[in-house]
C-alpha cells in the first residue's frame, strides 16, 4: 500500500521487512517520528544560522528543500502511525493492506466505467468508497421526516460488503423450525416475532398454539442450499423494462425471481413467461390467493419477507394454495438498498451461482420511481440505491441490466480478480474482526448447535458445485442471525 520516493528508502525498509504488527507499528512510527523531528530541528537550526550569517541565494534554495523534505518525512511517518492506530490490534500485514488498496483501487476503476457517469472517491480509510452522482443529477425523492431531498454522494464500507456478502453466499435464508429450535429461547424470544400480533402470544407460552400458526410456512430443515442453481435473474417491477424486449433473454435463465404483485401476462415481451421464486412484502402477502394467479403453472415459491397473518394461513388452507410458501431470514446490512429489490438479490445469492438483476431503475436521467404495470410512485431512496447496486456489480456480486445496458454479451469491465477479492475478504474479516480459518469453515459460526437427528441431507439430484459445498462445509446449514449486522451466524452440524 505503501510507496515512497528515494528519499525516504530508509523509512520504507523499515516497514516492509516484515509484517508489523499493529501496536508494533505504532511504536516504531512513534520512535522514527521523534527522531526525524530531532535531526531536522539541529538541521533546520543549522541551516538558518548558515542563512542569516550569508543570505546566499543558493543557501536558501538548500534551507527550502531541507524544510520540505523534514515536512515530507513527518507527513509519512505520521501517515505510518495513523494507519497502524486506526486498525488497532486486528493483525493486519502489509499484504492484507495491499489487497484492500488493490480491490478499492479496482473499485473505483470499475464504477468510472460502468457507472454511467458515477464516480467512486476514496475514503477516509481503506475499507471506504464514496460514490457520487454528477452535480446536474435530478433529485425528486424527499426524506419523509425531514423533507429534504436525497443527497448526491453515499458512503458504504467495502470491508463490511465483501465480508457481508460472502458469509450470504454460503447461508440458508429461509427460516426453518431448526432454526428456532436452536436459538436460546427461540420460541420465546424468537417465534412469536415471525407471527402477526404474536406480542399476544405471551412470548409463545403456548408452543404448540404458536407451532399451529408457523406450521404451513415452517419446513424442518432448509428447503435449498447454496450453489443449487446456476444462472438466476432477479426481476425488478421499474418501468424501465418496457424500453426493452428482454422477455425472450430473461426466459433462458435456470432460475427467475420475481417481486410482489408484478405480473406477467400480457408484459411477456418485456419480462419474460418463466417465474422461480416469487418474494413478497406485508402487503403483497396478504392477497396470496391472487399472487398465486400471476402464475400460471401455479409453481411459484413464495418467500414472504415478513410475518405470518391468520388470514394467510386461511387462504392457503382454504383457496387452497398448493405452492410452497416460506418465511425468509436474512443478514443484516449496515449501509444497504433498502426494500424488497435487496432481499430478492439476498435470497438468489444464497442459492445460486450468478445473479444477474433486470427492473431496478439505475440509468442516470430518471424523473420519477416507476414501475411497469402501473402509475407512478413514490418509492424510496432511489439514487441510494442505484449506487448500492452499482457497488454490487463492481465487487462481482450481479451484473446489471438496463435499457443502457441491454448488451447480454455485455463485459463488467475492471472487476476485481477472484485472488484479489480473495485476499481482500479475509484482510476484511480482520478488521472487522471477524476472525476466520480458511481451513476450517465454521470458523464464521458464532453459535453451533447439533442436529437432533443423525440422518445425513440427501445431495441426490444437486449440481456438483453444490455438493461440493456441502461436503467443504461438513454437511453445516449456515443460518444469518438477524440484527447482528455481518458478524452473527448460526451453525447446524450433523449429529456425531
Amino acid at each position: 500500500m505503501l510507496v515512497f520516493s528515494n528519499d525516504t528508502a530508509d523509512v520504507t525498509q523499515l516497514h516492509s521487512e516484515r509484517s508489523v504488527k499493529p501496536s508494533e507499528g505504532l511504536d516504531l512510527s512513534a520512535t522514527l517520528l521523534q527522531k526525524a523531528s530531532t535531526d531536522n530541528s539541529e538541521r533546520e537550526r543549522g541551516e538558518a544560522f548558515s542563512a542569516v550569517r550569508s543570505p546566499h541565494p543558493m543557501k536558501i534554495l538548500r534551507l527550502a528543500f531541507a524544510l520540505a523534505l523534514a515536512s515530507g518525512i513527518t507527513a509519512i511517518l505520521i501517515y505510518i502511525a495513523g494507519v497502524s492506530q486506526s486498525y488497532g490490534n486486528t493483525g493486519i500485514s502489509e499484504d492484507d493492506l495491499r489487497a484492500l488498496v488493490s480491490l478499492r483501487s479496482d473499485f473505483q476503476k470499475c464504477v468510472k466505467a460502468n457507472g454511467l457517469g458515477l464516480e467512486a472517491l476514496a475514503g477516509r480509510d481503506n475499507c471506504q468508497v464514496v460514490i457520487q452522482f454528477p452535480p446536474d443529477t435530478l433529485r425528486k425523492w424527499r426524506d419523509p421526516k425531514t423533507g429534504e431531498l436525497e443527497g448526491l454522494s453515499f458512503e458504504f464500507n467495502l470491508c463490511e460488503a465483501v465480508s457481508t456478502w460472502e458469509q450470504v453466499r454460503n447461508s440458508t435464508t429461509i427460516l426453518t423450525k431448526e432454526f428456532i429450535d436452536a436459538l436460546p429461547n427461540g420460541w420465546e424470544e424468537y417465534a412469536w416475532r415471525r407471527i402477526n400480533k404474536g406480542i399476544n402470544l405471551n412470548r409463545c407460552e403456548n408452543k404448540t398454539l404458536c407451532l399451529e400458526k408457523l406450521a404451513l410456512v415452517l419446513p424442518e430443515t432448509p428447503p435449498y442450499v447454496p450453489r443449487q442453481f446456476g444462472r438466476c435473474a432477479v426481476i425488478g417491477n421499474s418501468g424501465d423494462l418496457l424500453k426493452t424486449n428482454f422477455g425472450e433473454e430473461i426466459d433462458g435463465y435456470d432460475v427467475v425471481i420475481r417481486e410482489n404483485g408484478a405480473p406477467i401476462q400480457n408484459y411477456t415481451k418485456y419480462v419474460g413467461r418463466k417465474s422461480t421464486f416469487r418474494l413478497l412484502n406485508r402487503g403483497s402477502a396478504k392477497a396470496l390467493d391472487k399472487v398465486v394467479e400471476l402464475d400460471e403453472t401455479r409453481k411459484e415459491v413464495l418467500l414472504i419477507k415478513t410475518t405470518i397473518h391468520d388470514i394467510m394461513n386461511k387462504m392457503i388452507r382454504e383457496v387452497p394454495i398448493h405452492n410452497p410458501v416460506y418465511l425468509m431470514l436474512g443478514a443484516s446490512f449496515g449501509s444497504a438498498a433498502k426494500g424488497t429489490g435487496l432481499k430478492a438479490l439476498e435470497f438468489a445469492l444464497s442459492i445460486c451461482d450468478s445473479v444477474d438483476m433486470y427492473g431496478f431503475t439505475v440509468d442516470p436521467g430518471y424523473k420519477e420511481w416507476t414501475r411497469y404495470f402501473s402509475e407512478s410512485r413514490q418509492g424510496h431512496t432511489p439514487l441510494h440505491g442505484r449506487a448500492y447496486y452499482q457497488m454490487m456489480e463492481c465487487l462481482g456480486l450481479i451484473k446489471i441490466h438496463s435499457p443502457m445496458r441491454m448488451d447480454v454479451n455485455r463485459v463488467v469491465k475492471w472487476v476485481t480478480s477472484r485472488s484479489t477479492l480473495h485476499a481482500a475478504r479475509i484482510a476484511s474479516d480482520k478488521v472487522l474482526r471477524r476472525f476466520r480459518s480458511e481451513d476450517d469453515p465454521l470458523g464464521a459460526c458464532s453459535l453451533v448447535k447439533k442436529r437432533h437427528t443423525s440422518q445425513v441431507k440427501s445431495t441426490t439430484g444437486l449440481r456438483n458445485v453444490a455438493v461440493k459445498h456441502q461436503q467443504y462445509v461438513k454437511g453445516a446449514t449456515m443460518y444469518p442471525l438477524e440484527h447482528s449486522i455481518g458478524d452473527g451466524v448460526l451453525c447446524m452440524v450433523p449429529k456425531d
